[in-house]
């Protein structure tokens, strides 16, 4: 393993008016909910919309002559396939990315419009790289790995020099775990020129690769599930940054996917920035995982922001759901003149917005003479829907919800 403290600064030096120096913000409102000073490294505000530009480029800029020449290849599951495609035609190089069949279209498409070929093959990241591997080899073109080179790792490290710039009494610093290149290059820095600084890794539940192997002090492959996070569904760690992370890392603690979307709608309605999944498991270990933390700075990096459209509409309905402000009723009603607007008025009368209304008299949840309502409503809080389902009860309606 070549990587050193000086490698990242020559790192920070190379990305000079390349890669955007994204602020450090406070938060008020996570700072309040956890009694510490919480701060934000706000990657998901750089260019190519995550953290992964700093890498890439550092490692197509220390290429010869002759490997820029035969073209380059990544594997991806969207952020780095941005970076490497961007740095490539930067340099004018052409570059192939594979990407899994299920990565977000925003990134896809967004890939192949900074200039790269993208190829979809397999379900995760993992058999997206074997694919990448046999077009390396088959095209003798130049690999440029995720997470597992020194040259990416010390690129992802100028974040922490950043953050000790903008906050030197910084106490703890909270990063998102994949493959183990971002948290890698920080530890490193953080350790060489703060050791007192506290650094804490994070995974999805679903995908806990690097705190398996970590465990079992060895390199292990974890198949885990599916997890919003898609950007660190890494099944194998890297050997590099393996041996980074059990010597420079702290502590490594998992969210589970729900904790991962309540901190995306959080920071999209409270600190309003937008934030992938992987980019959110930090906010959500702060919010969930650190309760032994209290009057501490604190930065937590937001290490990507390229979310799904649809992805974040389905968040952002869940979050509703479970915080109380969004409802389904399911309830029958008889079948006849003026039952429904009896019904209606009700209900407008606790003053809950009706989002949609389902009116069925065929369904066999009903029976003959009675019809089937869905009440989709927009409710305050829980204690709104209790007092709404109280009153229908009290109008002898049976309320399910659903």
């Amino acid at each position: 393993m070549n990587i050193s403290l000086e490698d990242i600064k020559k790192a920070r030096e190379t990305l000079t008016g390349i890669a955007v120096r994204t602020e450090l913000a406070y938060t008020n409102t996570l700072s309040d909910l956890t009694s510490n000073h919480v701060y934000l490294k706000m990657e998901n505000q750089q260019r190519t919309g995550s953290f992964k530009l700093r890498g890439a480029y550092n490692k197509v800029a220390s290429l010869s002559a002759a490997e820029k020449k035969t073209g380059i290849i990544a594997s991806s599951a969207g952020n780095h396939a941005q970076g490497t495609a961007l740095a490539g035609t930067l340099f004018g190089i052409s570059s192939t990315i594979v990407m899994p069949k299920n990565a977000p279209l925003s990134k896809v498409k967004a890939t192949k419009g900074y200039g790269a070929k993208v190829v979809l093959q397999g379900g995760v990241y993992d058999e997206a790289y074997a694919e990448a591997c046999r077009i390396q080899k088959e095209q003798q073109l130049t690999f440029i790995h995720p997470f597992n080179d020194p040259m990416v790792i010390a690129g992802q490290g100028t974040i922490a020099l950043e953050i000790l710039d903008d906050l030197p009494d910084v106490e703890a610093i909270v990063v998102p775990i994949g493959g183990g290149g971002l948290i890698s290059g920080v530890a490193l820095a953080i350790k060489n020129v703060k050791p007192s600084v506290k650094v804490i890794g994070v995974q999805t539940k679903n995908m806990p690769s690097m705190v398996e192997s970590i465990a079992q002090k060895k390199i292990i492959t974890c198949n885990g599930s599916p997890t919003i996070a898609d950007g660190i569904a890494v099944k194998t760690p890297g050997d590099i940054t393996f041996e980074l992370v059990q010597r420079y890392v702290d502590d490594i603690v998992t969210v589970d996917e729900e904790e991962i979307a309540s901190a995306i709608l959080l920071l999209l309605e409270r600190v309003k920035t937008i934030s992938e999944g992987s980019g959110a498991v930090s906010v959500a270990a702060v919010l969930n995982r650190m309760p032994e933390y209290k009057n501490r700075k604190i930065a937590a990096i937001i290490s990507g922001g390229n979310i799904d459209v649809n992805m974040m509409s389905r968040i952002i309905n869940k979050g509703l759901a479970k915080s109380g402000r969004k409802v389904v009723f399911n309830m029958v009603i008889p079948d006849k003149p003026g039952s429904l607007w009896q019904l209606l008025k009700l209900t407008a009368e606790t003053g809950a917005n009706v989002l949609t209304v389902t009116h069925d008299r065929e369904t066999r949840g009903a029976p003959l003479g009675y019809a089937s309502v869905q009440l989709e409503l927009e409710t305050a809080d829980q204690e709104q829907i209790d007092a709404i389902k109280k009153l229908m009860e009290q109008h002898q309606y049976c309320v399910n919800v659903i």
